[in-house]
């Protein structure tokens, strides 16, 4: 059994699809989820549609989004940490790591769960699993956690093969489905999924397994 996990990914609503599902299945079973989110994404956008969002109101927006998805996955301990949108590769690298390591010091995870850098699409994202790797590889190999990743560029499988973990997140879907509509400033898709146009299906076909890529590190 995995007792602790940290998540480590730089915007609000990176969780709900790739991750939420897995997280629900794992805290069901007894696990304490500690979730670090880089920024608010207050970079993004997308305002709502129809828009209830402006510049100025978006991170506030932003952030009680994140709040109430983590509420519908269980999520026991959420972090803002407080990055700026679309900035990640540029931040100081001593201090972003730095930043990591507190937090994995302080949690002692046995499970980290981030982006796959150079596999992960957009650029904080890759900076993120790219902070993470290199905080988690200069620790003791004796005490790392196991890491695993997102990853959904076009090449994945040509580079890296098939994910090594798929997760069965069926029983989890009500878990998973909140959590993308608590993000209802991003995603359109809540309310297709809200108004009931998916079937169960095609609920389960789209959003009922979650791949992941466990880092080598050797």
């Amino acid at each position: 059994m995995t007792n602790r996990i940290l998540v480590i990914l730089p915007h609000p609503d990176d969780e709900a699809f790739g991750v939420s599902g897995t997280l629900a299945k794992y805290i069901n079973e007894g696990a304490f989820v500690t979730y670090g989110c880089l920024t608010l994404g207050e970079m993004g956008r997308n305002m709502g549609v129809p828009p209830f969002a402006n510049r100025v109101t978006l991170p506030a927006i932003r952030a009680l989004e994140l709040e109430e998805s983590c509420r519908a996955i269980g999520i026991q301990d959420v972090r803002m940490l407080g990055f700026h949108d679309k900035t990640i590769e540029f931040e100081d690298k001593e201090f972003l790591d730095g930043t990591i390591r507190a937090l994995i010091e302080e949690t002692q995870p046995e499970l980290i769960f981030t982006f796959y850098p150079g596999h992960a699409v957009h650029p904080d994202h890759d900076a993120c699993g790219a902070a993470v790797i290199r905080t988690v590889v200069r620790m003791p190999s004796s005490l790392r956690p196991t890491v695993r990743c997102v990853a959904f560029s076009k090449n994945r499988e040509e580079a890296l093969g098939k994910p090594d973990v798929t997760v069965d997140v069926r029983a989890f879907l009500k878990q998973k489905m909140a959590s993308i509509q608590a993000h209802r400033s991003q995603f359109q898709i809540a309310e297709t999924i809200a108004g009931g146009k998916l079937s169960k299906r095609e609920l389960e076909e789209r959003f009922g397994t979650e791949s992941f890529y466990t880092y080598r590190f050797d």
